[in-house]
């Protein structure tokens, strides 16, 4: 049966959380946004596709930073309200240069970054 992007449940922006996984290690890497165009672009040609709710334009990951995630598998929640997008990923997955956007912990004692970013 094929699957048809309009199935999923879209927010009131029509967009849909997806989390990028790295397909080896299952480190959690970052959370975008898609619209049903992304998602569609992104199973369409196997490199991931987000929607930039700041630019209003699809954002193709690694475009031109080169950091580029090819998508291994595409999954879908149960409740069909996020995705989950396991993901080679070359180079940092963060903007900042850090391999995940998760390198932040929080305690009771407060915060803490656990990561650096990537050296070259």
């Amino acid at each position: 049966m094929p699957f048809d992007p309009l199935t999923l449940r879209y927010d009131a922006a029509g967009l849909i959380p997806a989390i990028a996984q790295d397909a080896t290690s299952g480190q959690v890497l970052m959370m975008a946004w898609m619209n049903a165009d992304a998602v569609a672009r992104t199973l369409a040609t196997g490199r991931v596709t987000y929607w930039s709710r700041s630019r209003q334009a699809f954002w193709i990951k690694g475009e031109t930073s080169g950091h580029v995630q090819e998508l291994v598998e595409f999954r879908i929640d149960c409740d069909r309200d996020c995705l989950l997008v396991r993901v080679d990923q070359t180079g940092p997955a963060c903007h900042t240069g850090r391999q995940s956007c998760f390198y932040t912990l929080v305690d009771g004692s407060g915060e803490t970054v656990t990561a650096a970013p990537m050296v070259g």
